[in-house]
């Protein structure tokens, strides 16, 4: 496989949010479970930040993720995402998320099940909210879909595939999707001493040598506006940039593996 150097977009200064802004947000909030909070950073920037935050990399997780889309990532266009991951020990887990929803047209029913969440990403620049089904796996079970001995339908359960039909562009299923991955990245989760809340970083490693690193933590949507603010103390108390970086890991994991032969 040919490498590349794709060099991470300039970064940004942290747009304040408009009033405008503001106003969406709380609407969003009113019909969310839950709010995320994220910092993506710089490719620069990555390992100050990891020195400055603390966390002890030798701790972090390493997972598996894998996409699944066509060949012309329809799924991207329609705002589906159907993902598996593969993490340490054996676990695994599938998702099928829906971005952007207005959280007041999802059907009443959908929230009753504890696997389905509305959940308001916000970041520097801009916020989505995204609807997700999630279900539980096992590591081998994603990796004998990956490898083409077992249909990727068996990953998700029946709710989930109902999700799926009632959004996926017409004539798309499940088991017609290709795989897109592995991205490999390691994942940290911890309360550091001087914040009241656990923080997740997570470094996700493409295969052309480029990097995202995230900075999350998450909030119930009643404290949102306030856990905003704590987060942003803290990621200035321990010296990181706040900047606005147009680099997502889905699309950007989308992108890379649609491009690349399977076999590389």
């Amino acid at each position: 496989m040919k490498s590349t150097n794709r060099k991470s977009p300039p970064a940004a200064d942290a747009p304040v949010a408009s009033e405008a802004d503001v106003m969406k947000m709380l609407d969003l909030l009113k019909g969310s479970t839950s709010v995320e909070l994220k910092l993506t950073l710089p490719d620069t920037n990555i390992r100050p930040a990891i020195q400055r935050l603390g966390f002890d990399p030798v701790e972090a997780e390493p997972r598996q993720c894998y996409f699944f889309d066509t060949k012309d990532l329809d799924l991207q266009r329609a705002g589906l995402v159907v993902r598996a991951r593969r993490i340490q020990g054996g676990a695994g887990d599938s998702a099928i998320k829906l971005r952007p929803v207005d959280p007041a047209a999802v059907d009443p029913e959908l929230r009753r099940s504890p696997a389905f969440k509305i959940e308001l990403d916000a970041m520097p620049g801009g916020h989505v909210c995204s609807a997700s089904f999630k279900g539980v796996c096992s590591g081998e079970d994603v990796r004998s879909v990956a490898e083409g001995s077992a249909l990727l339908s068996t990953l998700f359960s029946k709710d989930q595939r109902a999700f799926f039909a009632e959004h996926a562009p017409e004539g798309i299923d499940l088991d017609s999707l290709v795989p897109l991955g592995p991205t490999f990245l390691l994942r940290v989760k911890e309360q550091p001493k001087k914040y009241d809340r656990r923080v997740t970083v997570e470094l996700w490693l493409y295969p052309d040598g480029s990097r995202i690193f995230e900075i999350s933590t998450k909030a119930q949507p009643r404290e949102a506006f306030q856990a905003a603010a704590e987060f942003r103390a803290f990621i200035k108390s321990c010296g990181i940039p706040i900047v606005a970086v147009d680099s997502m890991k889905t699309r950007t994991a989308l992108e890379y593996f649609s491009k690349e032969p399977q076999d590389a």
